[in-house]
């Protein structure tokens, strides 16, 4: 007898031919059974590695990403506005003006006239004068915004004169200002020589006149300054100024812009300077 028929059942009886012919169904039928449960077993071995992989990576992931970006605890501040902004071309200036996403800072009907301009103007000056009938049209005018602007504008306007920029002063002066500068910058070209301007500081920038025509608002901005200036001919010899030189230096510039355009950009249409 096949031995195969002892192990399927070994108390029965078979004939040879029947124990023969059991085997050869049963012992194939075995065998693919457990060639498929071992098939199965790896299987499911590897879906249990990748998914332990995929999980320690995502682990990974989101443990460095709060070390990145931290962790919201409902305190935090909202970015801060910058100061100045561009139009496409990176040239205009805005200096803070008639801007509808800013609450006016200028305290109501009920503050004392002599607090109103605190640290801007001298209460029962001709600027506070200025400043009030300013605020009259345009109640979202801000000196304080103003003059952080105006400061930006100037060392801007400075570096872009000596560069020869053009481009840059276009946009942030008015055209007969315009002119004079480019007149000084061809000269400047004429001879073959080259400006350098380095800022060392602002010292101050304060607000010396407000004033406001129909719809147009002038203000006048005295700066305080040291810079280093000087200017180089062909041969990079020093013909004016010094490399080694702080010069303090006093501009009087005014601003100007129309209250009714919705353009915020101020432009300088005057300048001066003092001793």
């Amino acid at each position: 007898m096949c031995h195969w028929s002892r192990r399927i059942c070994p108390y029965i009886r078979w004939s040879e031919a029947e124990s023969c012919r059991l085997a050869r169904w049963w012992v194939p039928e075995c065998r693919v059974r457990a060639h498929g449960k071992r098939r199965k077993l790896e299987s499911e071995d590897l879906v249990d590695i990748y998914t332990i992989i995929f999980l320690a990576l995502a682990i990974f992931i989101f443990v460095n990403l709060r070390k990145v970006l931290g962790q919201r605890t409902g305190e935090e501040r909202p970015p801060l506005e910058r100061r100045t902004s561009t139009t496409q071309d990176n040239n205009v200036v805005t200096l803070p003006g008639k801007r509808m996403d800013q609450p006016p800072s200028v305290p109501d009907g009920g503050a004392e006239s002599g607090d109103r301009w605190k640290n801007i103007a001298a209460p029962g000056s001709a600027v506070a004068a200025g400043l009030d009938a300013i605020v009259a049209r345009d109640a979202a005018f801000d000196p304080g915004h103003f003059l952080s602007g105006a400061r930006g504008a100037y060392e801007m306007i400075v570096l872009a004169f000596a560069n020869g920029d053009r481009r840059a002063l276009r946009d942030l002066l008015a055209s007969d200002v315009y002119d004079s500068f480019d007149a000084a910058i061809q000269d400047r070209e004429n001879a073959g020589h080259r400006m350098e301007t380095h800022f060392v500081s602002i010292d101050k920038a304060e607000l010396i006149g407000a004033e406001l025509r129909e719809r147009n608002v002038q203000l006048t901005v005295r700066f305080v300054s040291q810079m280093i200036s000087l200017t180089r001919d062909k041969s990079g010899n020093v013909v004016d100024g010094s490399a080694d030189k702080v010069a303090d230096i006093t501009d009087v510039w005014t601003f100007a812009r129309d209250i009714t355009s919705r353009d915020p950009n101020w432009k300088l249409v005057g300048t001066g300077s003092a001793p």
